[in-house]
């Protein structure tokens, strides 16, 4: 590991492989989901041991309105679930919950739980969880540059700072580390602006299964890296 290795202090997640799951043990895809939602929880905690900072996963995305209805609203239902469920332990743990995407076009039963569990874990400090609910990369360029339009920034001053001030996730650094779970090997119109320059560890884990082990290997080879930014590295 280099001496200089530091981190990850933000850590972005596609959490992948919950129908899957489900399936090879004969069981409806919501059960899948629900697994997943207990895994989050384990490595929510395993990365607060670890010193992250920053963790992003990505809970739906804004092509994820495709599934079948059933998944859908089964989904929907998990959230307002886990959130009734995980949101006084989330709090325990100092845990403070950002909800990142379009909140439109959830239900307002929905977006009154996110509110909720935003406004009572707002001032925990110990690790930023961003839920990217609703999210898409594209969409979040998208709203970023109509949003500075509307502030009247001229075009001739935009920059990718004055830009990115209006990211969904501009609260965060950017991820140093990327993990998809399940074995695909893509990002799914995920932080499209913010991976840059992000390592990126695809893994076969399916995410119910993902745990301390699979994390510490992931940032084992993030360690493993020569991060040189576009620059070169002194001799």
């Amino acid at each position: 590991m280099p001496a200089e290795s530091v981190g990850p202090r933000h850590i972005a997640i596609v959490m992948d492989g919950n129908g899957r799951w489900a399936k090879k043990r004969f069981l409806p895809r919501f059960f899948g989901h629900k697994a997943g939602v207990d895994a989050l929880v384990r490595v929510v905690q395993a990365s607060i041991d670890r010193g992250v900072e920053h963790l992003t996963v990505f809970a739906f995305s804004s092509e994820n309105w495709k599934r079948p209805s059933d998944e859908v609203s089964g989904l929907m239902g998990l959230v307002l679930a886990a959130v009734s469920r995980y949101l006084a332990r989330m709090g325990a743990m100092g845990v403070q919950i950002r909800i990142v995407g379009d909140r439109e076009a959830v239900s307002d039963k929905l977006r009154k739980a996110w509110s909720e569990a935003e406004s009572a874990t707002q001032h925990n400090r110990k690790l930023i969880l961003n839920v990217a609910f609703n999210y898409g990369g594209r969409w979040d360029i998208v709203q970023a540059a109509k949003r500075a339009i509307a502030d009247g920034v001229p075009a001739d001053s935009l920059t990718e700072a004055k830009l990115g001030a209006y990211m969904a996730m501009a609260g965060s650094p950017d991820p140093d580390l990327f993990i998809r779970t399940g074995g695909e090997v893509r990002i799914s119109n995920f932080l499209l602006w913010q991976v840059a320059y992000t390592e990126f560890v695809f893994s076969d884990c399916l995410w119910p299964d993902f745990g301390e082990a699979e994390l510490d290997a992931a940032i084992a080879s993030f360690h493993e890296r020569d991060r040189r930014f576009g620059g070169v590295k002194a001799a």
